[in-house]
């Protein structure tokens, strides 16, 4: 059967933003120029209706990241085997040029909490994901990235510093990572440790996507909201992150209190010039 849609990669050195509903209208009627649009994968497990009709129109214009939220990747549970069958409908009608979860677990007794859980890293654990995402990788016949969480808690049997923990799980599966540098930072920030420790983990190349998000300060800390600009700490972090890495495809998240498309495209423009600069870097090195 020939493919529905031409082959389309995200361009790195040109940054993407997150396919959200209100923006529909006036991102297929002005087509600005991004890398790629990238949606949650659950939203479109229906096999029809004008959402997804929607996401097709954008297809033809766009790369498109699936981006799921409701794997669970780290629980107990068995993979549902739904799901996998929806996800791997849903990238064979859009051909995504890529795929990713989160590294955590949101399930258990087949009850869905609505929140991405953290993982203890022990050896236990490791095993166990990896089994998965290699379950996951086979039923889609690709590879996915997997992003790290903000985590709000830390368990004391943890054993493996987070970085090694995201490295190795792909290492072992040969899966890639999405970085999330929001997440890093909201982290470190809360746990009072090194957001560039788990950057120093990674394997660049094994690092396919970074995200890039707002987050809240509250008197308990930061919170991971997806519902704000990002912020000045956050983007220092990331010229860090494409000093070490290089161009890589770049996604701004808004999930939350949702602006008009022209924020997005602002906070897109952003990335642009800090992926520009990395490029410089790098040919001025070559």
């Amino acid at each position: 059967m020939p493919a529905r849609f031409p082959p389309r990669a995200p361009d790195p050195a040109t940054a993407g933003i997150g396919l959200r509903t209100p923006h529909f209208e006036a991102l297929a009627a002005r087509t600005p120029p991004l890398s790629f649009l990238e949606v949650h994968s659950e939203n479109y497990f229906a096999e029809g209706g004008p959402a997804l009709a929607w996401l097709e129109r954008f297809r033809a214009d766009y790369a498109v990241s699936l981006h799921g939220v409701g794997l669970s990747l780290g629980s107990a549970d068995p993979l549902d085997p739904r799901h996998l069958d929806r996800l791997a409908a849903l990238a064979g009608r859009i051909e995504p040029a890529l795929v990713s979860e989160h590294l955590c677990w949101s399930s258990i007794g087949g009850t869905h909490l609505g929140e991405l859980l953290p993982l203890p890293y022990t050896e236990e654990a490791l095993a166990h994901v990896c089994r998965r995402v290699t379950e996951v990788q086979e039923r889609l016949r690709r590879p996915i990235l997997v992003e790290n969480v903000s985590a709000y808690v830390r368990f004391v049997s943890s054993t493996i510093p987070e970085g090694e923990f995201v490295a190795e799980v792909a290492r072992r599966t040969g899966c890639g990572v999405l970085f999330d540098v929001n997440n890093a930072w909201v982290n470190a920030a809360n746990h009072g440790t090194d957001p560039r420790a788990i950057l120093d983990a990674l394997e660049p190349a094994s690092v396919g996507e970074i995200h890039l998000a707002g987050y809240e300060a509250t008197r308990d800390g930061l919170v991971d909201t997806h519902g704000a600009r990002v912020f000045p700490e956050v983007w220092a972090l990331y010229e860090e992150t494409l000093a070490r890495l290089g161009q890589v495809p770049t996604l701004v998240e808004w999930d939350n209190d949702i602006p008009p498309l022209d924020v997005l495209l602002g906070e897109a423009t952003l990335a642009n010039a800090i992926l520009a600069s990395a490029g410089a870097r790098s040919r001025a090195a070559a």
